[in-house]
C-alpha cells in the first residue's frame, strides 16, 4: 500500500525538491502541499496522511503551532526539517515536544556525504515513522503519550527547586519478556546507568530522565544520535526540566553520581579509568563510524571499566547501533533492558538487542522510570 505524504513548507523549491524526492519512492506518495501551518491542519483533518513533512518557520502559523494542533485534532507522524543552528536546535526540540516524531536537517549536504545517500535518508525516515501512525490513532489525543508535551507531563509531578550546575553536581540468552504488573529488584549493584536512543530519543528521554529523583545515586551516559549543534540544548533543556544533572559531557570531566552526560554530537564518548574514579573521554567521531556519537562505542568502553555493574538501556531508534556494545556489557554481566515495540517511535535499535536474546526485560516507555528506580532501590 502506498503511503500518503502532505508535504508542508513557505518555500515552493523546497516544497518541489521534497515532493520529487518523496515520489521518487514507488511505496510513498505526496498527495498535496501547503505553504503555512494553517493551511496543514486543514489539510491534514481533510486528506487524513499517513505522514507530514513540516517546516519550522512559515507565514500565517509556524510549524510548532501547527504540529501542536494537528496532534490535537488529527495524530499524525511529523517529520521536521531544521536548520542546524542553536535556534533551529531550539525549535526542533519545541516542535518534539508538541508532538513531531523526529527531523531532518533541511539542507540535504547535511544529511548525508553524497545526494543518492541523502535520499534514501529521508525516504527511509518517512516510511519508517508512518508506521507509528496506527498507534497514534489508537489513542485519543488526550491521553497518547506521543502527542502531549513530555515537558508539560514533568510538569505535574512536584519538583526540587533548581539549582546551580555545580551545586547539584556537589550533591551527592534468554527471550526478552514483556514486563507486566509489579517489578521487583533483582539484589544486583551497579554503578553506572547507560541509556542509548536515536529516532524518537528527545521524547522518550526526557519522560524517563524527568522522572528520576534528585538523589540518584549513580552516574548517568546518555548517547543521542544528534547533530553537533543540537546536543548542548537538549541537554540544557533537560536540565531545565529534570531533578537531576544533565549536561553535555566534556572529555576529561570525572563522573559523578546524579548526573547525566549527553555525548556530543559529532564526537565518539567513552568511560575511562576506574569504578569510583571515571571520566569522560571525548574522541574525533571517525570517518568509518556511522554514528557520531554511536552508543556501541559508549556501551564497549563502559564494559570494559565497569564490568558487571552497569544497568543499560536501549530504547527508540532506527537501525541496530547498541546491539554489539549490549552484547559486550551481557558478556561482562552487565543488564540489558529494551524499550517495547508498542512504544517505540522506530523499533529497530531495541529490536536488534531483544532479537539477540540479549535484553532481558521488555519495557513500555511510561513504566521505564519507574523499574529503574524499583531496580535501584528508590521507591
Amino acid at each position: 500500500m502506498t503511503l500518503k505524504v502532505l508535504v508542508v513548507d513557505d518555500s515552493s523549491f523546497f516544497r518541489r525538491r521534497v515532493s520529487e524526492i518523496i515520489n521518487g519512492d514507488p511505496r510513498l506518495e505526496v498527495i498535496d502541499c501547503a505553504v503555512n501551518g494553517r493551511e496543514a491542519i486543514d489539510k491534514t483533518v481533510q486528506l487524513k496522511p499517513d505522514v507530514i513533512t513540516m517546516d519550522i518557520e512559515m507565514p500565517v502559523m509556524d510549524g510548532i503551532t501547527s504540529v501542536r494542533e494537528i496532534m490535537r485534532q488529527q495524530p499524525t507522524p511529523i517529520l521536521m526539517f531544521s536548520s542546524l543552528t542553536h535556534e533551529g536546535a531550539k525549535a526542533t526540540l519545541d516542535a518534539l515536544d508538541a508532538g513531531a516524531l523526529d527531523f531532518l536537517p533541511k539542507k540535504f549536504e547535511d544529511i548525508a556525504c553524497n545526494r543518492d545517500e541523502a535520499v534514501s535518508l529521508l525516504q527511509n525516515r518517512v516510511r519508517e515513522i508512518a508506521r507509528k501512525g496506527i498507534f497514534m490513532r489508537r489513542a485519543s489525543p488526550a491521553s497518547s503519550t506521543l502527542a502531549s508535551s513530555p515537558a508539560l507531563d514533568a510538569r505535574k509531578e512536584p519538583t526540587l527547586p533548581k539549582r546551580p550546575l555545580t551545586d547539584k553536581l556537589n550533591s551527592a540468552k534468554p527471550t526478552p519478556k514483556r514486563v507486566a504488573g509489579s517489578f521487583q529488584a533483582s539484589g544486583k549493584r551497579y554503578q553506572l546507568l547507560a541509556i542509548g536512543t536515536s529516532t524518537g530519543g528527545p521524547v522518550a528521554l526526557q519522560k524517563v530522565l524527568s522522572a528520576l529523583p534528585a538523589n540518584f545515586p549513580i552516574p548517568i551516559v546518555l548517547v543521542q544520535h544528534m547533530p553537533a549543534t543540537f546536543t548542548a540544548a537538549f541537554a540544557t533543556r533537560l536540565n531545565g526540566l529534570c531533578k537531576i544533572t544533565v549536561k553535555e559531557a566534556e572529555d576529561g570531566e570525572s563522573i559523578r553520581p546524579g548526573c547525566a552526560y549527553l555525548a556530543p554530537g559529532g564526537l565518539q564518548m567513552m568511560v575511562d579509568g576506574r569504578p569510583g574514579s571515571s571520566r569522560i573521554k571525548l574522541v574525533d567521531g571517525g570517518d568509518r563510524m556511522n554514528y557520531k556519537p554511536c552508543v556501541d562505542v559508549t556501551f564497549g568502553s563502559a564494559a570494559k571499566i565497569y564490568g558487571n555493574s552497569v544497568l543499560s538501556i536501549i530504547m527508540t531508534g532506527m537501525g541496530a547501533d547498541g546491539r554489539e556494545g549490549s552484547r559486550m556489557l551481557k558478556s561482562a554481566g552487565s543488564t540489558i533492558w529494551a524499550q517495547d515495540a508498542d512504544s517505540c517511535v522506530v523499533y529497530g535499535m531495541p529490536q536488534a538487542v531483544a532479537k539477540e536474546g540479549i535484553s532481558s526485560e521488555d519495557l513500555p516507555l511510561d513504566r521505564i522510570a519507574e523499574r529503574i528506580k524499583i531496580e535501584l532501590n528508590l521507591v
